[in-house]
Formats: structure tokens, sequence, C-alpha cells
């Protein structure tokens, strides 16, 4: 509930800051309206009641010359006379019985309000108590112990409610600095390793006092050959980024199209069944992930001289266009199947023989279908292979949700 705004304070002076004096002065001043109120509704009864006797009728009353009441032994008068007198001094009774009463309701409402205020202020102050202690700790949070959590105890009200909600966001936020921070490391050690053995070639070639021209090009050739990985390797970072902010281009794409112009060749057989699949989204985003999907799928298959396939499917799935890889391969172990969309993972000592790989292909690829609002599955086939089914949404929200990879072991 928004609090209304208090007007502002003359002469330039500021009204209270802190919420805990908006709450006593907003449960005083609704007090004092709500007594107010029931004050003059009962003046307005009082008022509008026409007056009684108690007691049965009066008896004769006697007027002496002077129009005052007679004594005792003074002959009954006119009752006209009577009456009229009866009239007046009762209307001059209830004047002043009204008058009283309003007085004495005043002081009543305006010693209520005061305590009103001080018992508005303490129950503020109480309501208040988890806030504070949330603030307080929400302060002591930065990004040296992001692990730290509210964990307000109590019933479930709308406090609890907000604190559990900022344990969930500060839960998300250490994930997310944890990730970065990981991702940094690696590619930091991704960076330095062809920066080490450019180095370590150029001190090998200039510590030979021998070195012939030929050795000298071969250094130079091998130098060339990690200057170019480390391009690869800044490129696929580069693209990791661009898929992580989101999309900047919009196109309607066939992924069948796409995965015709980008099949691999030579490497093992590649079965296919193309249907129509048109996706609206980034053409060039796209056709990086159908190009590290079929890359990932012939890097680790069966080595040459055994049996190795791909498999590949686009088409409609429930209205959605879909994309499917299968691949032939070593069984990849089921502890190691969360890692795979992880950055720079290589998995198993099959996956690691090889130094031909980033280890950034299926995180590009976990990247552009959550940029897509879509999802991605992956599980490994119990003869050996992966298989993966990345689903795309029929229309590309404005800004969609990041969509995680979905891990699914069979």
């Amino acid at each position: 509930m928004r609090l209304p705004s208090l007007p502002a304070f003359p002469c330039g002076l500021r009204g209270p800051r802190t919420i805990r004096w908006r709450l006593t002065l907003l449960y005083g001043a609704l007090f004092a309206v709500a007594g107010a109120a029931l004050l003059a509704f009962t003046y307005v009864l009082v008022a509008t009641t026409e007056p009684t006797l108690t007691g049965g009728s009066p008896g004769p009353v006697s007027l002496d010359g002077t129009g005052g009441p007679a004594g005792p032994d003074a002959p009954p008068q006119d009752p006209a006379k009577v009456a009229a007198y009866v009239e007046e001094r009762l209307s001059v009774l209830r004047a002043e019985q009204l008058h009283q009463f309003l007085i004495e309701s005043a002081v009543a409402l305006a010693v209520m309000t005061v305590v009103s205020v001080a018992l508005g202020r303490l129950m503020a102050g109480r309501v208040l108590a988890p806030l504070r202690t949330m603030t307080a700790a929400a302060r002591r949070i930065s990004a040296d112990n992001l692990h730290e959590r509210l964990a307000v105890p109590g019933p479930d009200d709308e406090l609890k409610a907000m604190a559990d909600t900022f344990d969930a966001v500060l839960g998300r936020v250490e994930g997310a600095f944890e990730a970065q921070k990981q991702f940094v490391a690696n590619a930091s050690h991704e960076l330095r390793t062809p920066l080490t053995l450019q180095q370590a070639i150029v001190d090998v070639a200039l510590d030979d006092p021998d070195a012939s021209v030929e050795s000298l090009r071969a250094a130079c050739l091998r130098v060339r050959a990690a200057g170019q990985e480390q391009e690869r390797l800044i490129e696929t970072l580069l693209t990791l980024a661009r898929s992580q902010r989101g999309l900047q281009r919009r196109e309607f794409v066939d992924l069948a199209e796409v995965v015709r112009a980008r099949l691999p060749e030579g490497g093992p057989r590649v079965e296919t069944d193309l249907g129509p699949a048109l996706v609206l989204g980034d053409p060039q985003l796209i056709e990086r992930l159908v190009v590290n999907l079929a890359d990932n799928a012939v890097r680790h298959n069966h080595p040459e001289g055994e049996e190795s396939w791909v498999r590949v499917w686009t088409g409609l799935d429930g209205g959605r266009p879909v994309l499917r890889i299968a691949n032939s391969g070593p069984v990849i172990p089921p502890g190691q199947m969360s890692g795979l969309f992880q950055p720079f993972r290589r998995l198993g000592a099959e996956r690691v023989g090889r130094r031909d790989g980033l280890g950034l292909g299926l995180s590009i690829v976990a990247a552009v279908v959550a940029a897509h609002g879509g999802t991605v599955e992956a599980w490994s086939r119990p003869e050996g292979g992966l298989s993966v089914r990345v689903g795309f949404s029929p229309g590309v929200p404005v800004r969609p949700a990041p969509a995680a990879a979905v891990v699914r072991t069979k």
C-alpha cells in the first residue's frame, strides 16, 4: 500500500522523512478524523432529540406577578403561561448541556489523539523493526560477502515475502558473480596459453646462435598459428558476448536452409531429414548455432576408421521450429552432463586429447537460444554420443527472458 504524501510544511520546513513518523502522523490523523466524525454524529443525535420529562407529569405551577414561580400557597395561574415558562427553562438548560457536552468531548478527543499518536509511533516502530533489520543486513552485504542472506524469521507476511525475494535475488547475483569470475579466470587461462607458447618459441629461436632461415621460418609459422588460435578465441568470446546481449536484428530464417549450407563435408556419415522450420531471429547467430552444433557433433565422434555418423533433423514440433542433432561417439558419463554448456569445459579424456576446441561451442549455443527465447536440451546416448534438441519460440518477444540450457540424462 502506498502511503499518501503529507502536505508541505510552511516557512520552508520539511515534513518527516522516516516512514515511522509518516505512519505515526497518518494513524493520528485518521484517529482524529474518525473521532471528530463520531463526535459530530453524536452531537447531531443529541441536538435533534426532543427532551422528555421523567418521573411523570409535573404538578400545577403558579407564577407570581414578575413571571417567576409563585409560592406554594399562591392560586394557580394561566396554563399557557406556565407551559411557555417550562419550555423556555428547558431550552436554556438543554443549550447549556449541549455546550458542556461539546467542550468535554473536544477535550477527550484531543487527549485521545495525543494518546493515539504515541501508540501509533510505538506500533509503527514494532511493525517496521524487521524492515530496519533487513536494511542493516542489506547494507552489510557487498560483492565480498554475497553469500550472506537476510533470513528474516517470523510469520509468512509481506515483510518476510519481501525478505525471501531479496534473498533469492542475492542468490542469483551471487551465481552471476561466481560465473563471471570463473569465466574471466578461464578466459585469462585460455588467452595466456597461446601467449606463453609464442614467447617460448621466440625465446628458443633467439637463444639459438646457429639458427637457420628454415628454423626461424618454422618458428614464425608456429607463432602465427598460435596467434590465429588467439584470434579465433577472441572472435568466439565476442560472439558469446553478442548473443548474451540479445537480438539486434530479426529476420525469418529457415533452419533447413541454414543446415544445408553449413553441413560438414567429410568425416562422419551425415544423415539428414530437413523440413521447413522458420525462425524469427538473427541470421548470423542462428548460423553460428548450427555451425557450433555440427562442429561439436563431428569433433567429438568416433576416431577415423570406426563407424561414425551424424543425424540432423529440422521441422515443426507442436507448432515450434525445432532442430535436432545426434551423433555417435564415446559414452559421456552422466555426472559430466551438467557441465556441457559451461564455458571452457571440455569433458572426459577423449574430449581433451586434441587441442582443437575452445570449449565455448555449446556455451554459445545456449546463449543464442536464450536470446531467441527458446530452450535447448541435451542427453547422452546409452550406446555413446550425444543428442541435442533446440526449440525456438514461434514468435520472438520484444525482451526475451533468458532460457537456461536444460540438460537431461537418459
